[in-house]
């Protein structure tokens, strides 16, 4: 058993509802699972995040934004994952570096192949051995945040801000990395049902679970 597994997808999407459900088929076969965010993970990756989310923060750079949330991943990497696999435990976590490529990269604008050289430096390499996408439009995404954020639930952050050109963007960064490594990348329409998609991300974590 072991291995590296990001859920990925824009807020809205419904991460959260999967990793729930995820976390708790796999404690119940008391396996050794280790779950984790980004940006987080780390005490100083969950200062980091403050910053990085806070709407007061409209001033920040995009490539400040890209170091920020590299910074934290450095920190997640060294402390947290890379010692888990190291013990052959399963890494599950929401968010990964696909985040950065696709947020700062795509959304952004910031040359990719240089945040992909920033990306192997900060992790040593340590790529996810399955990427899961939850895709949803930009605008149902969105929708689904301020129906959270009107009842009082979820985090509304300095991301959800952006305009909607930019979300789209970002998804379309999203889709252009699966279609480029789809042996790794698992794409599942967000709004098929909670069941049907929490079924079909168990079946490819299935073989990193022996």
């Amino acid at each position: 058993m072991g291995g590296l597994v990001a859920l990925e997808g824009p807020d809205g999407s419904g991460k959260s509802t999967q990793l729930c459900l995820l976390r708790e088929v796999l404690e119940g076969r008391q396996l050794d699972v280790v779950w984790t965010r980004e940006p987080g993970g780390t005490v100083i990756g969950e200062q980091i995040r403050t910053v990085l989310h806070d709407l007061a923060n409209d001033a920040m750079l995009p490539i400040t934004e890209a170091l920020l949330y590299s910074a934290a991943r450095a920190q997640h990497v060294a402390e947290v994952i890379r010692p888990a696999l190291a013990r052959g435990a399963l890494v599950i976590t929401d968010r990964y570096a696909a985040s950065t490529l696709a947020y700062q990269g795509y959304g952004h604008g910031l040359d990719i192949d240089m945040l992909r050289q920033i990306t192997v430096l900060v992790t040593g390499g340590v790529i996810p051995d399955l990427t899961i996408y939850l895709d949803l439009p930009a605008e149902r995404g969105l929708e689904r945040k301020l129906v959270d954020r009107s009842a009082g639930q979820g985090e509304w952050n300095r991301m959800d801000q952006q305009a909607l050109v930019f979300h789209r963007a970002v998804r379309a960064g999203y889709l252009e990395m699966a279609q480029a490594e789809t042996e790794r990348w698992l794409v599942l329409d967000a709004d098929d049902t909670m069941q049907a998609i929490h079924q079909q991300i168990m079946a490819r974590i299935e073989p990193l679970l022996t």
